[in-house]
């Protein structure tokens, strides 16, 4: 088999810094980490042209309520030009931003200092920072109103902004994503779209080609993910689902197991879709069965049953699975017991770790899953 042609260079090319994780995760075959990377590449980009959508769309959305409010054809003045009625930092910060784009085009062209290229100079992060806490006014007079389709709450809006905008700038900087969920940030992104747009989020879903690239990844990788369960195995085997905190980073897999009673159990579901930051009250799920959404209804299952079951309301993220007997749910005969020696730090996870599927379904304790 002949190996890749540029195995020795690259390395050097990108610093081998840069190159060891791509090392590490093809299991320090330096021809299949050249296809890694390559692979890796290629996902940023696809997934950059997603990301251009939604910024682009965003801002634009934002922009034309700000213009509503400013009454702008009648004013002939941009909202961006006068007190947008925040407090005095916040008011200063947009100032300054504003200033900062148009020193910038002057500099280029004075002609280019224009509305519409002001707006375009505007970052991704100028949108995102006017749906913090300190802006929640605004929100509820002016902003909310570029997310029509949303429940209205700038709390569940500005999250998946905000963890968007971290995942642009990754992006941006070329950075790993061997442990980053793609699909999911896809997921997010047409999530968002949706809450401006309906046909919006159809457009993104029909065009975007990070979830096709993602899937191409050039060998295996760890395609599950076993969680501590002392609540979520109970909680799975009521509603099949998995609940844990907002905001928690998952890599990519498409499995979950349970590690309890220091064993892994035996179911090893499916995950259908990964749901962050859903508002856990009676109330929101009373909104959920309202909607007549099969989705919906779920969700409104798992909330009420946790609720029941003694857990605490606030925010979590929800991963919806399949239950026994469904395509790709696999059952087996017994639960994995950890070898490992009784003690402190001896479980075989407290929070998450990552194995191979096949393995679990053939494993007779977690020490045949390394």
């Amino acid at each position: 088999m002949v190996g890749h042609q540029h195995a020795a260079a690259i390395p050097q090319w990108i610093s081998p810094d840069r190159f060891e994780p791509y090392l590490r995760h093809a299991g320090h075959d330096r021809d299949k980490a050249c296809e890694l990377y390559e692979w890796a590449a290629e996902l940023n980009s696809a997934a950059f042209q997603a990301i251009h959508y939604v910024e682009v769309i965003l801002r634009n959305a934002i922009d034309l309520q700000l213009q509503k409010r400013r009454n702008e054809d009648a004013a002939k003045i941009p909202w961006f030009l006068t007190p947008l009625g925040s407090d005095n930092k916040s008011q200063q910060e947009i100032d300054y931003a504003v200033a900062q784009v148009r020193e910038r085009l002057r500099k280029v062209d004075k002609r280019k200092d224009t509305r519409a290229q002001i707006v375009a100079g505007l970052t991704f992060g100028f949108w995102a920072n006017l749906l913090q806490t300190r802006h929640e006014d605004l929100w509820r007079s002016t902003i909310r109103h570029a997310f029509p389709r949303s429940s209205g709450n700038r709390s569940d809006v500005a999250p998946i902004v905000f963890k968007l905008r971290t995942f642009r700038n990754r992006l941006a900087h070329h950075d790993s994503l061997l442990a980053v969920d793609v699909p999911f940030q896809i997921n997010q992104m047409i999530t968002l779209l949706d809450w401006i747009d309906e046909d919006a989020a159809h457009w993104l879903r029909s065009t975007e080609k990070a979830t096709a690239v993602h899937a191409q990844r050039p060998f295996a990788r760890n395609d599950t993910v076993v969680v501590a369960g002392a609540d979520a195995w109970p909680l799975y085997q009521k509603v099949h689902a998995y609940v844990c905190q907002p905001g928690r980073a998952f890599q990519p897999v498409e499995h979950l197991a349970f590690y309890t009673a220091r064993a892994i159990q035996p179911e090893i579901p499916v995950i259908r879709e990964r749901i962050d930051n859903v508002d856990w009250t009676t109330a929101e799920s009373r909104r959920r069965r309202a909607t007549g959404d099969p989705k919906d209804q779920r969700l409104a299952d798992i909330i009420d049953q946790s609720i029941a079951d003694g857990w605490t309301g606030g925010r979590y993220q929800v991963f919806l699975l399949s239950a026994p007997g469904d395509t790709g749910h696999h059952t087996r005969r017994s639960t994995i017991p950890h070898t490992a020696p009784p003690g402190r730090g001896q479980a075989y996870t407290q929070g998450q770790r990552y194995a191979v599927r096949q393995k679990l379904i053939s494993a007779r304790t977690t020490s045949d899953l390394t």
